[in-house]
């Protein structure tokens, strides 16, 4: 009898999903002392979720290799140093099952990606809620946003997402600004097409991973009265297993009254910083720069 919880079952599950069919079969056979014989892929993972003793056996498993648990974790939105060793990887993904925090099953990646979907209750686009709260929504909007764009990156070895200009405004404003060393560029980008695929080239074609810190010191939400909302988060840029650098982003967030009043972005700034960063260095989750004043500034 499996000791997974449902909660176990479901992260186990989604890991295993990660992994080559190969390599599934060969874990059912390790956990079953090749006593089963399974006759799909389908059959094989739920026989691993069966025997699994706990969540902690089943990830300290040879095969459930630690990029594996590293990926689920950047999926999760949660931040790790690209370095850290497995056990590290094992002991936060432990943590996070037991917190009740994942978003993993199918229903819970729908109410994720449908988070700029959401309608207000009885209330126009332009008029804050009762009980609005946009840390709330600057949160679940980066945990959809960076999940949505980091899928594209053919490294991580998993299904592209829904990404594309229907997520933007028609005149939605880009403004990226690069930093190397004593270098820096700028580049302005207006048009949902445009935008798109430029934030598009950054994973899929440049292989970048975006990670955010969604804690308090590195996430900060406002809203105007008119119902603009702008989201500031930082974060760490990676490739494959090197950190590149740090990077901060603003986007502001309005409500599309012809679309079921959705959310979706009018502008994005992106600052992107490099640094010198080799394997094994410790990188530290970045904290925002921009202060609530100069967003209270942005968002009037």
């Amino acid at each position: 009898m499996s000791g997974l919880s449902e909660t176990e079952r479901t992260g186990c599950a989604t890991i295993l999903t990660l992994m080559s069919a190969a390599d599934v079969h060969s874990l059912t056979d390790t956990v079953t002392n090749k006593l089963i014989v399974v006759e799909n892929t389908t059959e094989a993972v739920e026989t691993i979720l069966s025997f699994s003793k706990n969540a902690e056996e089943f990830l300290r498993r040879k095969k459930v290799q630690r990029d594996l648990i590293f990926k689920y974790l950047v999926n999760q939105g949660v931040v790790m140093p690209p370095n850290s060793e497995k056990h590290q990887l094992v002991k936060r993904t432990l943590e996070l099952w037991s917190s009740g925090k994942v978003v993993s099953d199918k229903s819970s990646q729908e109410e994720k990606k449908g988070i700029l979907h959401k309608q207000p209750t009885d209330v126009s686009a332009n008029v804050v809620e009762v009980g609005f709260d946009p840390q709330v929504l600057g949160q679940q909007f980066c945990q959809w946003f960076f999940q949505l764009l980091n899928s594209q990156n053919p490294s991580l070895g998993q299904q592209p997402e829904d990404w594309g200009p229907q997520h933007f405004w028609p005149d939605v404003k880009l403004h990226l600004l690069s930093r190397t060393g004593s270098e820096q560029t700028q580049d302005e980008f207006i048009g949902a097409d445009l935008v798109s695929l430029r934030l598009l080239a950054l994973t899929k074609e440049e292989r970048l991973l975006l990670s955010p810190n969604l804690e308090p010191h590195g996430l900060r939400a406002l809203m105007s009265p008119h119902g603009l909302v702008l989201v500031a988060v930082a974060g760490t840029i990676h490739r494959g297993s090197v950190c590149l650098g740090v990077f901060e982003q603003i986007c502001g967030l309005i409500r599309s009254p012809l679309e079921k009043n959705s959310w979706k972005i009018k502008v994005i700034d992106l600052k992107i910083r490099a640094q010198d960063a080799l394997p094994g260095t410790e990188v530290a989750a970045p904290a925002l720069t921009y202060s609530s004043s100069e967003l209270q500034f942005l968002c009037s």
